[in-house]
């Protein structure tokens, strides 16, 4: 039969789950893959390189977050796709889980069709980087076509939707971009997203940069600037 061509891994450890994710995964024509547990989970991962992983949260063994932990600290995983899809709600669940790497937050009970289309707006998803032009602001020099950021010669490594939220902001140092700007141009129209997501992202930006940047301003949204 023919496929898309995109490879979805599913990781729960609950059989009826899997049957029905995979069910309707497969009548959207997508390679399906199945991992009972967060070891499999591993194993299959680097065996079969998904573009997307629907991750349970709450699993015996490796829980859904350690085993993000580990993917997340390979390069080969760094830009995997990843949803959460957990009985586990609030929203201190979801920063977690938003914090630990993950892209999307979906709570059981499970409903296919909108599980579907959060998949298929995360696969259609791709950061915006504007142009290939290397911004160089002060000691700062940003690489859109390495995706590296150099801080006084020291290389800096930011996963791409990291890079593309940092390439917007420094391209126009000093100007206030609003939240649904930076919404837009990064993530797309296709992605369900809130601020809170923009939040993560701006946090581990600095964490990475070890650079207080990007400055908020409470109930607008953000900008670049050097202190």
């Amino acid at each position: 039969m023919e496929t898309t061509g995109r490879k979805i891994l599913i990781v729960d450890d609950e059989p009826d789950i899997l049957e029905i994710i995979g069910y309707h995964l497969k009548k959207e024509k997508f390679d399906v893959y199945e991992a009972p547990d967060g070891n499999r989970a591993l194993e299959l991962a680097r065996q079969v390189k998904p573009d997307l992983i629907v991750l349970d949260r709450m699993m015996p063994g490796k829980d859904g977050l350690e085993v993000l932990e580990i993917l997340r600290a390979q390069p080969a995983f760094e830009d995997t796709l990843v949803i959460f899809l957990t009985a586990v709600g609030g929203d201190q669940h979801e920063i977690e889980g938003l914090e630990g790497g993950a892209d999307d937050y979906v709570t059981k009970p499970i409903k296919p069709k909108l599980l579907i289309s959060r998949i298929n707006a995360l696969l259609r998803r791709s950061p915006k980087v504007e142009d290939d032009k290397v911004l160089e602001i002060n000691h700062i020099k940003i690489d859109p076509v390495q995706f590296i950021v150099y801080i006084e010669g020291q290389s800096k490594l930011l996963a791409k939707k990291e890079f593309a939220l940092l390439y917007l902001l420094a391209s126009k140092p000093g100007r206030v971009f609003l939240r649904t700007e930076i919404l837009h141009k990064v993530w797309g129209t296709d992605v369900i997203v809130g601020d809170r997501t923009i939040d993560v992202h701006i946090r581990k930006i600095r964490q990475k940069l070890d650079l207080d940047c990007i400055t908020t301003v409470k109930g607008v949204g953000y900008k670049f600037e050097l202190p």
